[in-house]
């Protein structure tokens, strides 16, 4: 009687695990590459695409890592349309919930991340880069407009944004006149200039919206049984990674940058792979959205207890991701200052971040097996605390908590 007595949507509905774990798996690796950021000699010499100084090793190092950005832009649209649907929320609560995390995600990108990842706090010495939590803040507000169309709309413009826009490669800003800024935010990575104040998007924001609103779609399938759902999400995933075979064979449409062969076999695979993340290709989403369905299918057949390190780091994300930069940050500085001593150059952002060179040693970084040693004592150091931050959340539902 007493259970009877509660409303409906004061009872928190159950969590999905195959979304949580596959969000954990994804924010566990995104640490390798903050981290090859920091840490890896070779990140500040070179770009680990570059085919002609790269090695299998550190190309995979930073090839494994591109899964983290679709597969959580996709889990944060699907997210949305869980909290509406099983939290019985109207779609006005979750328009202005997702404007309001939008804003706060934006704001935190532009004053706290910025200092703890590059540590930059004047506006006017550096250019202000918008990087992932821009994109995701500015693909919610989108997202927040967008739930009012039809269903059947909403998934044809997901899918038209995501296979289409790279006829938009060679529209140039110039072409939109005093516009051109809007082009920039969107597409094209350019500088925007702000009474002083330097922009720069490194996340254009167009494909991003595509993945959020079908993830958003996503989430009607979240609606069926489980098998019914296991299997669709299997034969899309496989589907897409299909697509993005044949696509990237013909080697005509789906990325700016083709493929060819190369000196051996194993960098014919590597030039294959070297698909282009700014703004993220056709090929770019369907080689990595299409493997992360098939591990979602795949996760479904499992029960996690709830201090399984998948569903610790995929409940707390957010706390996790700002924790983490801070915590190789740190690191980072630690190793640097035991090896050089007291030097102005520990307290600025590594080459790899847009520093200059010169202001560093030539042998500036460590080795690439570092990078892994360190990932390990990042993820070790941080599960304490965010197993606490989980269970503070599942033990309480302050308003405040959905922010962080």
């Amino acid at each position: 009687m007493a259970a009877s007595a509660i409303p409906a949507q004061s009872v928190p509905a159950a969590r999905i695990q195959s979304v949580d774990a596959l969000r954990g798996a994804i924010m566990m690796l995104m640490a390798i590459d903050h981290i090859r950021d920091y840490v890896a000699r070779s990140a500040q010499q070179f770009l680990p695409t570059d085919l002609a100084r790269t090695t299998p090793a550190i190309f995979f190092t930073r090839w494994i890592t591109h899964f983290c950005a679709p597969v959580f832009i996709l889990t944060a649209g699907l997210s949305a349309y869980l909290w509406m649907t099983r939290g019985h929320h109207s779609k006005g609560e979750l328009s202005r919930l997702l404007i309001s995390r939008g804003i706060w995600l934006i704001a935190l990108e532009v004053t706290l991340l910025r200092l703890i990842m590059f540590s930059q706090i004047s506006f006017t010495a550096n250019p202000v880069l918008l990087i992932i939590l821009w994109a995701v803040g500015f693909s919610m507000i989108a997202l927040a407009g967008l739930i009012y169309l039809p269903m059947r709309v909403l998934v044809g413009i997901s899918i038209a944004i995501i296979a289409l826009h790279n006829l938009l490669e060679n529209v140039s800003s110039e072409r939109f006149g005093r516009a051109a800024w809007i082009w920039d935010i969107l597409y094209r990575r350019g500088v925007i200039a702000i009474n002083g104040v330097k922009f720069r998007p490194a996340y254009p924001v167009l494909p991003w919206i595509g993945v959020m609103a079908g993830g958003y779609c996503l989430g009607m399938v979240f609606d069926w049984d489980g098998g019914r759902r296991s299997n669709f999400l299997l034969r899309l995933g496989l589907a897409l990674a299909a697509a993005f075979m044949v696509l990237r064979a013909v080697n005509v449409y789906g990325d700016p940058l083709r493929w060819g062969h190369q000196a051996s076999p194993v960098f014919t695979v590597l030039s294959f792979l070297d698909v282009t993340k700014y703004p993220p290709s056709l090929d770019f989403l369907l080689m990595t959205l299409g493997p992360a369905m098939v591990a979602m299918a795949w996760l479904e057949k499992f029960h996690f207890r709830f201090t399984n390190p998948l569903i610790v780091f995929g409940r707390v994300p957010f706390f996790y991701y700002g924790a983490h930069l801070l915590l190789a940050h740190m690191i980072a500085i630690g190793m640097n200052f035991a090896r050089y001593g007291a030097k102005s150059f520990l307290l600025i952002a590594p080459p790899s971040m847009g520093s200059p060179s010169k202001l560093f040693p030539p042998d500036y970084g460590f080795p690439l097996w570092t990078v892994y040693a360190v990932w390990v004592a990042v993820l070790l150091l941080l599960y304490p605390a965010c197993l606490w931050f989980a269970r503070l959340k599942q033990r309480r539902h302050d308003w405040w908590l959905t922010y962080l």
